[in-house]
Protein backbone atom coordinates (compact mmCIF):
# COMPACT_ATOMS: atom_id res chain seq x y z
CA UNK A 1 0.00 0.00 0.00
CA UNK A 2 1.41 3.21 -0.91
CA UNK A 3 2.02 5.69 2.06
CA UNK A 4 -0.92 7.48 3.07
CA UNK A 5 -2.88 9.92 5.42
CA UNK A 6 -6.00 8.23 7.08
CA UNK A 7 -7.86 9.88 10.00
CA UNK A 8 -10.41 7.12 11.68
CA UNK A 9 -13.55 8.48 14.17
CA UNK A 10 -14.56 6.44 16.90
CA UNK A 11 -10.78 4.80 16.75
CA UNK A 12 -10.44 3.79 20.61
CA UNK A 13 -12.18 1.07 20.57
CA UNK A 14 -13.48 -1.95 18.19
CA UNK A 15 -13.06 -1.93 14.34
CA UNK A 16 -11.77 1.81 14.39
CA UNK A 17 -8.52 0.34 16.46
CA UNK A 18 -8.39 -2.69 14.26
CA UNK A 19 -8.39 -0.39 10.88
CA UNK A 20 -5.86 2.12 12.76
CA UNK A 21 -3.75 -1.37 13.89
CA UNK A 22 -3.63 -2.92 10.39
CA UNK A 23 -3.05 0.64 8.58
CA UNK A 24 0.17 1.01 10.87
CA UNK A 25 1.17 -1.73 10.37
CA UNK A 26 0.97 -1.38 6.60
CA UNK A 27 2.84 2.02 6.69
CA UNK A 28 0.12 4.80 6.65
CA UNK A 29 0.14 7.53 8.46
CA UNK A 30 -2.90 7.49 10.85
CA UNK A 31 -4.92 9.92 12.96
CA UNK A 32 -7.02 8.23 15.25
CA UNK A 33 -9.96 10.25 17.53
CA UNK A 34 -12.20 9.08 20.03
CA UNK A 35 -13.77 11.39 22.99
CA UNK A 36 -12.36 9.37 25.93
CA UNK A 37 -8.84 10.96 25.99
CA UNK A 38 -7.01 8.34 28.20
CA UNK A 39 -7.88 5.23 26.11
CA UNK A 40 -6.98 6.92 22.74
CA UNK A 41 -3.87 8.69 24.10
CA UNK A 42 -2.68 5.22 25.20
CA UNK A 43 -3.94 3.52 21.74
CA UNK A 44 -1.79 6.23 19.85
CA UNK A 45 1.53 5.52 22.13
CA UNK A 46 1.09 2.29 21.41
CA UNK A 47 0.89 1.90 18.11
CA UNK A 48 2.46 5.64 16.80
CA UNK A 49 -0.97 7.23 15.28
CA UNK A 50 -1.55 10.42 15.94
CA UNK A 51 -4.19 11.15 18.64
CA UNK A 52 -6.85 13.84 18.31
CA UNK A 53 -9.51 13.84 20.90
CA UNK A 54 -13.31 14.41 19.88
CA UNK A 55 -16.62 14.24 19.90
CA UNK A 56 -17.99 13.54 16.56
CA UNK A 57 -21.37 15.18 17.41
CA UNK A 58 -19.49 18.48 17.88
CA UNK A 59 -18.57 20.06 14.60
CA UNK A 60 -15.94 22.33 16.56
CA UNK A 61 -14.30 19.13 17.53
CA UNK A 62 -14.43 17.76 13.69
CA UNK A 63 -12.86 21.14 12.56
CA UNK A 64 -9.86 20.45 15.17
CA UNK A 65 -9.44 17.08 14.08
CA UNK A 66 -9.27 17.72 10.46
CA UNK A 67 -6.99 21.07 11.64
CA UNK A 68 -4.43 19.27 13.54
CA UNK A 69 -4.24 16.32 11.08
CA UNK A 70 -3.94 18.81 7.81
CA UNK A 71 -1.08 20.64 10.28
CA UNK A 72 0.49 17.24 11.27
CA UNK A 73 1.02 15.70 8.22
CA UNK A 74 0.06 18.65 5.00
CA UNK A 75 -3.02 16.25 3.98
CA UNK A 76 -5.27 13.74 4.21
CA UNK A 77 -6.04 10.59 1.73
CA UNK A 78 -8.49 8.87 3.46
CA UNK A 79 -11.04 10.10 5.84
CA UNK A 80 -12.95 6.74 7.87
CA UNK A 81 -16.40 7.72 9.20
CA UNK A 82 -16.92 4.82 11.67
CA UNK A 83 -17.83 6.47 15.23
CA UNK A 84 -21.21 5.07 15.84
CA UNK A 85 -23.43 3.50 18.76
CA UNK A 86 -26.12 0.81 18.89
CA UNK A 87 -29.24 0.39 20.48
CA UNK A 88 -30.50 -2.87 22.04
CA UNK A 89 -33.42 -4.11 20.18
CA UNK A 90 -36.82 -4.13 21.48
CA UNK A 91 -40.23 -3.78 19.96
CA UNK A 92 -40.64 0.42 18.99
CA UNK A 93 -43.30 0.71 21.45
CA UNK A 94 -40.42 -0.36 24.17
CA UNK A 95 -37.07 1.65 22.95
CA UNK A 96 -35.53 4.16 25.26
CA UNK A 97 -36.43 7.49 23.36
CA UNK A 98 -33.38 9.16 25.23
CA UNK A 99 -31.23 6.34 23.37
CA UNK A 100 -32.35 6.80 20.55
CA UNK A 101 -31.89 10.42 19.72
CA UNK A 102 -28.57 9.70 20.63
CA UNK A 103 -28.41 6.96 17.98
CA UNK A 104 -29.37 9.38 15.36
CA UNK A 105 -27.13 12.47 16.51
CA UNK A 106 -23.90 9.77 16.75
CA UNK A 107 -24.67 7.52 13.80
CA UNK A 108 -26.32 10.27 11.23
CA UNK A 109 -25.26 14.04 12.70
CA UNK A 110 -21.86 12.61 13.69
CA UNK A 111 -20.75 11.72 10.23
CA UNK A 112 -21.95 14.85 8.81
CA UNK A 113 -20.05 16.53 11.09
CA UNK A 114 -16.97 14.91 10.19
CA UNK A 115 -17.88 15.26 6.34
CA UNK A 116 -18.40 18.83 6.22
CA UNK A 117 -15.27 19.39 8.53
CA UNK A 118 -12.88 17.32 5.79
CA UNK A 119 -15.02 18.26 2.55
CA UNK A 120 -13.25 21.74 1.95
CA UNK A 121 -10.06 20.24 2.20
CA UNK A 122 -10.72 17.47 -0.12
CA UNK A 123 -12.00 20.32 -2.30
CA UNK A 124 -8.70 22.15 -2.19
CA UNK A 125 -6.50 19.46 -2.53
CA UNK A 126 -8.32 18.22 -5.66
CA UNK A 127 -8.74 14.22 -4.67
CA UNK A 128 -9.41 12.55 -1.43
CA UNK A 129 -11.71 9.64 -0.14
CA UNK A 130 -14.29 9.63 2.02
CA UNK A 131 -15.29 5.97 3.98
CA UNK A 132 -18.28 5.68 5.41
CA UNK A 133 -18.74 2.66 7.88
CA UNK A 134 -22.50 2.20 7.29
CA UNK A 135 -24.22 -0.70 8.12
CA UNK A 136 -26.14 -4.21 7.15
CA UNK A 137 -28.95 -2.85 8.56
CA UNK A 138 -29.32 -0.26 6.07
CA UNK A 139 -29.89 -2.98 3.22
CA UNK A 140 -32.65 -4.58 4.79
CA UNK A 141 -35.62 -3.65 7.47
CA UNK A 142 -35.33 -5.69 11.02
CA UNK A 143 -37.86 -5.84 13.61
CA UNK A 144 -36.72 -4.84 16.80
CA UNK A 145 -34.08 -2.59 15.48
CA UNK A 146 -36.14 0.39 14.04
CA UNK A 147 -34.55 3.18 15.07
CA UNK A 148 -30.48 1.59 14.71
CA UNK A 149 -31.70 0.78 11.50
CA UNK A 150 -33.01 4.30 10.76
CA UNK A 151 -29.91 6.27 11.41
CA UNK A 152 -28.08 3.90 9.00
CA UNK A 153 -30.60 3.69 6.11
CA UNK A 154 -30.52 7.87 6.70
CA UNK A 155 -26.69 7.07 6.51
CA UNK A 156 -26.92 5.73 3.59
CA UNK A 157 -28.60 8.00 2.25
CA UNK A 158 -26.24 10.47 2.87
CA UNK A 159 -23.98 8.94 1.55
CA UNK A 160 -25.49 8.27 -1.87
CA UNK A 161 -26.47 11.86 -2.06
CA UNK A 162 -22.56 13.03 -0.97
CA UNK A 163 -21.40 10.80 -3.41
CA UNK A 164 -23.79 12.71 -6.37
CA UNK A 165 -22.76 16.04 -5.01
CA UNK A 166 -19.04 15.35 -5.41
CA UNK A 167 -19.22 14.06 -8.77
CA UNK A 168 -16.31 15.78 -10.91
CA UNK A 169 -14.68 17.33 -7.81
CA UNK A 170 -11.74 13.94 -7.43
CA UNK A 171 -13.28 13.01 -4.21
CA UNK A 172 -14.36 9.26 -3.86
CA UNK A 173 -17.21 8.80 -1.52
CA UNK A 174 -17.47 4.82 -0.43
CA UNK A 175 -20.08 3.06 1.71
CA UNK A 176 -19.49 0.31 3.92
CA UNK A 177 -22.12 -2.00 4.88
CA UNK A 178 -20.65 -4.58 7.77
CA UNK A 179 -22.91 -7.74 8.47
CA UNK A 180 -22.05 -7.88 12.16
CA UNK A 181 -18.77 -7.24 14.11
CA UNK A 182 -17.49 -8.22 17.31
CA UNK A 183 -17.39 -5.01 19.65
CA UNK A 184 -17.94 -3.31 22.32
CA UNK A 185 -21.23 -1.66 20.73
CA UNK A 186 -22.68 -4.26 22.10
CA UNK A 187 -21.69 -4.63 25.67
CA UNK A 188 -24.98 -3.69 26.93
CA UNK A 189 -27.45 -6.78 25.40
CA UNK A 190 -25.66 -8.68 22.64
CA UNK A 191 -28.26 -9.67 20.22
CA UNK A 192 -28.93 -13.18 19.74
CA UNK A 193 -26.47 -13.75 16.82
CA UNK A 194 -23.97 -12.28 18.18
CA UNK A 195 -21.64 -15.59 18.00
CA UNK A 196 -21.58 -15.33 14.39
CA UNK A 197 -20.58 -11.85 14.16
CA UNK A 198 -16.64 -11.61 12.24
CA UNK A 199 -13.92 -10.50 14.67
CA UNK A 200 -12.84 -6.45 14.32
CA UNK A 201 -9.44 -7.87 12.15
CA UNK A 202 -11.47 -9.85 10.00
CA UNK A 203 -13.74 -6.90 8.95
CA UNK A 204 -10.28 -4.43 9.43
CA UNK A 205 -8.56 -6.33 6.68
CA UNK A 206 -11.58 -6.58 4.02
CA UNK A 207 -12.19 -3.48 4.14
CA UNK A 208 -8.35 -2.25 3.90
CA UNK A 209 -8.33 -4.60 0.79
CA UNK A 210 -11.44 -2.47 -0.63
CA UNK A 211 -10.27 1.13 -0.15
CA UNK A 212 -6.49 0.74 -1.06
CA UNK A 213 -7.35 -0.41 -4.65
CA UNK A 214 -6.89 2.37 -7.32
CA UNK A 215 -10.68 1.78 -7.94
CA UNK A 216 -12.79 0.90 -4.99
CA UNK A 217 -16.46 0.19 -5.73
CA UNK A 218 -18.71 2.85 -4.29
CA UNK A 219 -20.80 0.28 -2.18
CA UNK A 220 -18.81 -2.33 -0.66
CA UNK A 221 -21.45 -5.15 1.79
CA UNK A 222 -19.14 -7.03 4.03
CA UNK A 223 -20.53 -10.58 4.60
CA UNK A 224 -19.50 -12.85 7.94
CA UNK A 225 -17.18 -15.18 6.71
CA UNK A 226 -19.64 -18.14 5.43
CA UNK A 227 -22.47 -15.79 4.93
CA UNK A 228 -24.29 -16.11 1.93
Amino acid sequence: MEIKVIVITGASRGLGKSLAEALIAKGAKVVVSARDKTELEALGKQIGAFAVVGDVTKEADMTSLVEKSISKFGKIDIFINNAGIWLPHAPIGEINMEQAHRVVEVNLFGTVNATRAVLPYFKNQGFGVLVNIVSSSALTGRPNSAMYSASKWAVRGFTDSIREELKGTGIKVVGIYPGGIKTHLFDEKAPAEFSDFMAPEYAAEKIIEHIAGPTPEIDFILKRPGQK
